[in-house]
């Protein structure tokens, strides 16, 4: 396996513009004075190389520039704007294996995930390009004769991006497309766990922006820790929008800290997702989409499904074929194609997995299927689990919680009504999904009354969104969306303008004031 690891990074570091040491802080040019991450790989725990992080002169140095930045950017037409991230996605369409195999490398996902989310940047720099000729505003009936009212959008500023490990490339494209078609600087702050693929990606914007004459700092970048960076781009008065994916705990700080300079927080945040299955259901349809959303990325999606809620009737039927597909699942190194689930991220992922089964089963739960460790030979960096099914109950504290790892919570229900309260019975409210060809249990599951979730899918999994939909979710998940739909409406600031062309000046509501 580290032959395999030493032999891809030696083919896609050279193309991909990434060395043994990296600068990780860019603003028109790279710099970096801070302590390194030493990145190491979670496929077999080899050196993939070293990034430097930002001090605080680091920091404020980036954000000027990117606020300067922005200040040309935003005088571009939109159109033009969507032309340079149309060569973005372009670009991406060229360097998709290179950079599919670097996520694969670096957080551990199997290589179709890697492409996977590259696929999503490609998708939503054509998506942001149709958008480019479409921030379009309203014309508003006004109650004042010769006067016309209307609507309009203009750029924000600098929008401050912070993201997570497990999708280390996608997330940052959704936001950064959006905001860049919208006017928009972005300063990046990645996750210390995957720096090289954030390098990667500034690289490649970097190239695209200089070919197509624009101040490449439009893409900045600051490498770092929470603590410090991302502390720093919370209170930055400068950073109109900070747009975080991560944990609960993550989110709640940064959303305090940015409220109270009154910024805006864009949160996505955990998810403790569900899937009913109902009697009715086509169970081999629903045995695939469980086994992806629990087992896919190891588990380690916001939209993992965590939950099974089955109908007594059919629990037995439904376990029995969900086990014999868990047990042909093939765990190993995700360079190799046959391969269906890598690597945890860390050493520290495997903790959490081995104390939220540990704390389920002192409640009383059962383990169906996995729950160990796998461990010597090409498992010896300790980085690798068996998914786990395990009996429990929604009310327990561990099921309350998520935890970013492959276990599957199995419960049963016997009334419909009690179906939906277990699925909303959680702090957060990412992704739901029901598995029903009863047309009346798909339409309550979509109704107010039903998933209190930013999404909520009938017959598929609650993995696996589209860039065309707004994404996230409601409670603890933070209530913030990216991507598609009117989402770009977060990265801009809403203006209302009224023109009086009369010679006249009536006031609303009919008020008369003086003469």
């Amino acid at each position: 396996m580290a032959t395999t690891v030493k032999k891809t990074v030696a083919e896609i570091f050279p193309r991909l513009g990434l060395k043994v040491h990296n600068r990780g802080v860019f603003a028109g040019e790279w710099f970096g004075s801070g302590a390194p991450i030493e990145k190491h790989s979670p496929v077999d725990g080899s050196l993939l190389g070293y990034v430097s992080t930002a001090t605080h002169p680091d920091y404020d140095r980036a954000a000027a520039t990117a606020q300067r930045a922005f200040r040309a950017w935003r005088d571009v037409p939109a159109p033009k704007r969507g032309e340079v991230v149309r060569k973005f996605g372009e670009t991406l369409r060229v360097h998709k294996r290179d950079l599919g195999r670097l996520v694969t490398l670096e957080a551990g996902k199997i290589l179709a995930e890697g492409e996977g989310e590259v696929q999503e940047m490609i998708d939503i720099c054509d998506f942001a390009t149709g958008l480019s000729r479409q921030l379009h505003g309203l014309t508003i009936a006004t109650e004042r004769p010769g006067h016309r009212m209307m609507e309009q959008w203009h750029p924000l500023g600098v929008v401050g991006i912070i993201s997570a490990f497990n999708f280390p490339v996608a997330v940052w494209a959704w936001n950064s497309a959006l905001a860049a078609v919208c006017g928009d600087a972005t300063l990046w702050k990645p996750s210390e766990k995957t720096p090289l693929t954030a390098v990667a990606c500034v690289k490649l914007a970097e190239r695209v922006c200089r070919d197509c004459g624009v101040d490449p700092a439009v893409f900045s970048l600051v490498s770092g820790d929470g603590a410090n960076v991302g502390e720093l781009m919370a209170a930055d008065p400068r950073v109109p929008l900070v747009s975080a994916t991560g944990s609960t705990r993550m989110g709640r700080r940064v959303g305090e800290i940015v409220a109270k300079r009154f910024g805006r927080s864009l949160l996505e945040l955990g998810g403790n997702n569900a899937i009913i299955v109902t009697p009715s259901a086509d169970l081999k349809l629903a045995v695939r989409a469980i086994l992806f959303g629990a087992v896919g990325t190891a588990g380690q999606r916001c939209t993992t499904t965590r939950r099974l809620i089955v109908h007594e009737s059919i629990e037995t039927k439904l376990l029995r074929a969900l086990v014999d597909a868990y047990g042909q699942v093939r765990i190993g190194n995700p360079l190799d194609p046959r391969t269906l689930m890598g690597p945890l991220i860390d050493v520290d992922a495997v903790e959490h997995y081995a104390d939220a089964i540990s704390a389920a089963k002192k409640h009383g739960g059962r383990v169906l299927f996995g729950g160990k460790r796998l461990t010597g030979g090409a498992y010896a960096n300790g980085r690798y689990v068996t998914p786990c099914i395990i009996e429990a109950e929604n009310n327990w504290g561990i099921v309350q919680h998520e935890t970013f790892a492959p276990i599957l919570y199995v419960m049963t229900y016997h009334q419909f009504d009690d179906a939906l309260a277990l699925q909303n019975g959680v702090p957060q409210g990412l992704s739901s999904a029901i598995f029903t060809n009863d047309v009346r249990e798909a339409e309550a599951f979509l109704a107010a009354r039903g998933s209190d979730c930013g999404i909520a899918n009938v017959n598929l999994g609650t993995s696996g969104a589209e860039i065309g939909g707004a994404f996230g979710g409601e409670k603890e998940t933070g209530g913030g969306r990216e991507s598609g739909s009117d989402a770009w409406k977060t990265y801009m600031r809403r203006q209302t303008a009224t023109i009086n062309y009369s010679k006249e000046l009536p006031l609303a509501q009919g008020i008369q004031f003086g003469g």
